[in-house]
């Protein structure tokens, strides 16, 4: 699963994690005969590179020479296949070369040992370290020290251009893009946007599977080209303050106060650490700008300063709320300790936990409130850090469906619960269950998705990989009375393949709600092979990063792809995130029957014609 709405926190790399950032300079960069002060200039934008935290900048190659045409996910199946696991790419030179970035040496030395020299659609590669990308802060401070291209001096506004915007205006345009679009029109464009997906689909299938053009000719006859019918977008019942869950980091403010807790004006590639109080964001909940107004209030009468992410010097780095319609409310503080000492940082927990527990943090509405060091990591996943909990309970709950849910710190909950009981409605609708039906929940987060099914199945399985989630999902099972509900924690192209195979149910369903990035294939050959499974929903936070797992359900057999194809026959969008253009998509596929499908004696001409 993985929350798509247009948070800037959300989406942002951590501070230290910059090579999301900008357009990688080459490794010839910068070479070349350097002065005293060039030389110190040349350490400051480098200077993130530090053996004691994440970057996998340090770990980056170029490969030259690729086939014309290679896009981003040729690329990375072709790594895959000889057992490579890039962390980024990104392609560049009309996509003759890429930069790749590993997570650790060995895997760097492993792809530029494998690939150097290896032949590729008629094209030999060659492979090299590739340097650094600069720092993006230090490189516009550079630059408007006069120390930019040419040694020219930045340029200055022109006398008569328009005032600068208010911080709330320019915050809403950060955070919630369409706050000054008419609803209406919002869901209007999403789902003009869902039909554009359903016609490349189209497209798509009818170049992977010539067997179910004369089907596709004649839906697409009826639907405007797209490949099935496209419901009615489906609103979300709230369209301002639905977040349960926001992520705000600690900065110098906008203003110019210091210790600020709230939203990047921009992101840190753009020269940017400045932030804003979310009290004029129009997306987030009351409750919790009642919680980050004290949690500022407290820091700021600490001695710790914030973090930076320039110089890795500071504290205070990023504040976590979850709230629920129950009330209750989850803080979690991440705090880089530096050289404090254990009786130093006891001091603070403690003090923190009486500021909101007997102090004037007391009516913030916290239940929950938990701690983490962000010091060295190796890791660039926030999930790998241990939470301690200072004060309040371990978990929030939450009601949905008329069914209870625990959440704890690294559990994933659609931030939109109102909208999640109007997804899953459709979801339950469209699976067409009954007393025999056994579902399959992959990428189950904390089982919300499966435990709203139970009652009317035979039996609900579910996939997750994180842990917490899974001790949570069972939990709720357990909340909700249920014995017919079991997870499992693992990767899903681990998994999947072998409790398939369990489970052999006549009457087997799969709904799959997976991170942005779609499922992994072998999640989907394994799909594909389960002949006995006929009906499966793909839930998507981003329709057109899941085109390839669309195509590959649909595509013809062949060497490697296994069974009966799928067809997409019923799709809609739910709007989850208004004030944003994101929106999930539930696209409805069945199992193809050949025999059912209109013949015609040139299949070519009807992909002409169509």
């Amino acid at each position: 699963m993985a929350d798509c709405s247009s948070n800037p926190v959300t989406e942002k790399a951590p501070p230290e994690e910059r090579d999301t950032a900008d357009l990688p300079t080459d490794s010839s960069d910068n070479v070349g005969t350097a002065g005293e002060g060039e030389v110190a200039s040349e350490q400051n934008i480098y200077g993130y590179i530090k053996e004691d935290l994440f970057t996998s900048e340090i770990f980056k190659v170029e490969i030259r020479n690729l086939p014309k045409f290679v896009g981003f996910n040729d690329l990375k199946k072709f790594l895959a296949k000889h057992g490579l696991n890039p962390h980024k790419i990104k392609l560049f030179g009309k996509q003759t070369f890429a930069f790749v970035t590993f997570k650790n040496e060995e895997e760097r030395d492993k792809a530029m040992k494998m690939v150097h020299g290896m032949h590729w659609k008629g094209q030999v590669l060659s492979v090299r370290l590739a340097k650094p990308k600069a720092d993006p802060i230090q490189r516009k401070r550079k630059n408007e020290e006069g120390e930019g291209l040419g040694g020219q001096p930045p340029s200055k506004r022109a006398e008569g251009d328009e005032k600068e915007e208010p911080l709330s205006v320019q915050i809403a345009n950060a955070v919630t893009p369409l706050w000054n679009v008419p609803y209406e029109e919002q869901l209007r464009t999403k789902e003009q946007d869902a039909v554009a997906v359903l016609q490349r689909l189209a497209k798509e299938i009818a170049s992977t599977n010539k067997a179910m053009v004369p089907l596709l000719f004649d839906v697409k006859g009826k639907h405007n080209r797209m490949c099935c019918p496209l419901e009615a977008i489906h609103p979300s019942p709230s369209q301002t303050e639905y977040r349960n869950k926001c992520e705000f980091l600690i900065s110098v403010g906008a203003d110019g106060e210091d210790k600020t807790v709230g939203f990047r004006l921009g992101k840190y590639k753009g020269g940017s650490c400045d932030v804003v109080g979310p009290q004029e964001a129009c997306h987030v909940s009351t409750q919790a700008k009642k919680v980050v107004h004290d949690f500022q209030k407290f820091i700021r009468s600490t001695p710790y300063t914030v973090y930076s992410p320039e110089t890795y010097e500071g504290h205070w780095k990023q504040l976590t709320v979850r709230t629920t319609r129950t009330k209750q409310a989850m803080a979690v503080v991440f705090f880089n300790p530096q050289k404090l000492d254990e009786t130093e940082l006891d001091a603070l927990k403690s003090s923190m936990k009486k500021y909101f527990s007997e102090g004037e943090g007391k009516d913030s509405g916290i239940t929950s409130l938990y701690f983490v060091k962000e010091g060295q990591r190796k890791s660039p996943n926030m999930e790998d850090l241990p939470c301690e909990l200072v004060a309040g309970d371990c978990c929030i709950h939450e009601e949905l469906l008329g069914l209870k849910f625990r959440i704890s710190p690294h559990s994933f909950f659609q931030i939109n619960t109102a909208g999640a009981e109007v997804l899953y409605s459709t979801v339950g609708e469209w699976a067409q269950l009954d007393q025999d039906s056994t579902v399959l929940d992959v990428c189950c987060g904390t089982g919300t998705i499966g435990i709203s099914l139970a009652k009317r199945v035979k039996k609900v399985i579910g996939i997750e990989l994180c842990q917490e989630a899974v001790e949570d999902a069972r939990v709720n099972a357990k909340l909700n009375g249920l014995s017919n509900v079991e997870f499992h924690c693992g990767k899903a192209e681990v998994l999947f393949p072998s409790i398939l195979n369990a489970h052999v149910s006549p009457n087997l369903t799969a709904i799959v709600d997976p991170p942005r990035a779609g499922l992994h294939s072998k999640v989907i050959l394994a799909i594909r092979r389960a002949e006995n499974l006929k009906r499966l929903i793909y839930v998507a936070c981003n329709a057109k990063a899941a085109m390839n797992n669309f195509i590959d359900l649909c595509r013809a057999p062949s060497n490697r792809v296994h069974g009966t194809p799928f067809q997409p026959v019923r799709a809609t969008a739910v709007d989850m995130f208004p004030q944003t253009a994101h929106f999930e998509m539930v696209l409805l596929f069945e199992r193809v029957e050949y025999n059912s499908q209109r013949q015609t004696n040139d299949p070519e001409e009807s992909i002409c014609s169509s």
